[in-house]
């Protein structure tokens, strides 16, 4: 059924309810785009409640909309990792390599240029004041997202030692519940909608710890508990989770937080980044 899915909704169409032939009247209508949307995503767009959306994926004998979505991608030909961009038209399995990396650029850089779109300065100047303030920050993540939520420690740990990365999902919970009002959790999640998550955000939101998300959708269950929202470029469909085009979105934000934390603390990460850039110096051949 996994691979059928489009013709399962066909085959349970006639049994669905009138809220569920609206929504499949949606997929139908929208299929390559549907798998790429969060659950919160899809039900503004096809009118119709998340209760509605779960309750379908039920009926089809999926686990859930995430088990749903995998098997739309499927049905779309996303397991031939086919890359589409506006420069090039889609990869097929005879496409020479160097097109490939020519198309892998482009939809990198586009997810630079989607990133930028979404920069709200207004948000990203809050989050600057507040990770300035912060006693401590915190940067968790799980799976792909954990390794950005290193990668933005190891950036900031150039420039103050104030940032925290944990790498077990449990430790982050439970650093989380013994957070306080001056310390901060930027949390990375793509999709906002892990089950981890809601084991991080809720401990830390009633510690009355600030949170930063960075995400790819602004409305998700992780943004209910975010005081602050910053959003990342790329699509990024179930057979594509942890794509590097996700990742330079992130990193993107990632540095211009940091410059913009450097720019607001000027002194002492000017004295700090000479100082950690004299100590990796010796390490250098």
């Amino acid at each position: 059924m996994q691979r059928d899915i489009l013709y399962a909704i066909t085959e349970h169409y006639n049994s669905l309810t009138r809220s569920g032939k609206k929504l499949a009247d949606y997929i139908f209508a929208n299929k390559t785009n549907v798998q790429y949307m969060s659950i919160t995503s899809l039900a503004e767009n096809s009118n119709v409640s998340e209760a509605t959306i779960t309750r379908f994926c039920k009926e089809l004998g999926m686990s859930g909309y995430n088990d749903f979505k995998l098997s739309l991608a499927k049905a779309n030909g996303a397991l031939t990792m086919k890359i589409s961009s506006e420069e090039f038209e889609t990869t097929t399995d005879d496409t020479d390599f160097k097109t490939i990396c020519k198309k892998l650029f482009v939809v990198n850089v586009t997810s630079l240029k989607e990133t930028l779109h979404l920069l709200d300065e207004s948000s990203a100047l809050q989050a600057i004041q507040i990770l300035s303030t912060a006693n401590r920050v915190y940067c968790f993540g799980q799976g792909g997202s954990n390794l950005m939520a290193k990668e933005a420690w190891a950036r900031f740990s150039t420039a103050t030692s104030k940032f925290i990365h944990i790498e077990d999902s449990h430790m982050q919970a439970v650093a989380s519940s013994l957070c306080n009002s001056l310390d901060v959790i930027l949390f990375f999640s793509y999709s906002g909608s892990t089950k981890d998550m809601k084991d991080i955000l809720i401990p830390a939101k009633k510690a009355g710890a600030k949170i930063i998300l960075i995400t790819h959708f602004s409305k998700s269950p992780a943004s209910e508990y975010a005081d602050v929202i910053l959003l990342c470029g790329s699509k990024e469909s179930p057979l594509e989770s942890g794509s590097v085009a996700a990742k330079m979105g992130q990193l993107f934000i990632i540095d211009y937080l940091f410059y913009g934390y450097c720019q607001s603390n000027k002194a002492i990460c000017e004295s700090n980044l000479e100082t950690t850039a004299t100590v990796i110096s010796s390490k250098l051949l």
